[in-house]
């Protein structure tokens, strides 16, 4: 079986590309630059990482079954990544941001030519990011499933 044959796995990253360049559109038409560099990364409307694992969960549900132990284990991953995004992950995105506005506000105090990275803030999400890449995730898994 080829990797192009695997419907679960193309629907995932399907649902995956989709959510990024809707990233890249969203930039585009909110603030008027191109940022390919929004490609890949992570972070922000829609949750990319939310579209996959739901388009995972949907597609092996129309597949294989609602009551398939490959449904069961693809829910439960899902949950946890959804999770993960608008908890740890968006927590680690707050503490980034507070750490930079320190770095920031004590920068006079460094040794000269120190000069302290910042630290990435666009990390984890919000429940409608989490929510709208869940609902991309659902329809393209539908889509697949229906292959």
């Amino acid at each position: 079986m080829s990797l192009l044959a695997n419907t679960p796995l193309v629907a995932a990253f399907t649902a995956t590309l989709i959510a990024q360049l809707f990233k890249l559109t969203l930039v585009l038409a909110t603030e008027r630059r191109f940022a390919p560099e929004r490609l890949l990364e992570t972070g922000g409307m829609p949750s990319s990482h939310s579209a996959a694992v739901a388009a995972l969960a949907t597609s092996l549900g129309m597949i294989y079954g609602l009551g398939h132990p490959y449904f069961a284990i693809a829910v439960v991953f899902a949950t946890i990544v959804m999770y993960d995004a608008t908890g740890i992950r968006r927590a680690a995105g707050e503490h980034a941001e507070l750490l930079n506005d320190l770095v920031e506000e004590l920068s006079h105090l460094f040794d000269e030519g120190f000069q302290p990275r910042a630290l990435k803030t666009l990390l984890g999400h919000t429940y409608p990011q989490v929510g709208v890449g869940a609902l991309l995730g659902l329809t393209t898994g539908w889509v697949f499933g229906l292959l």
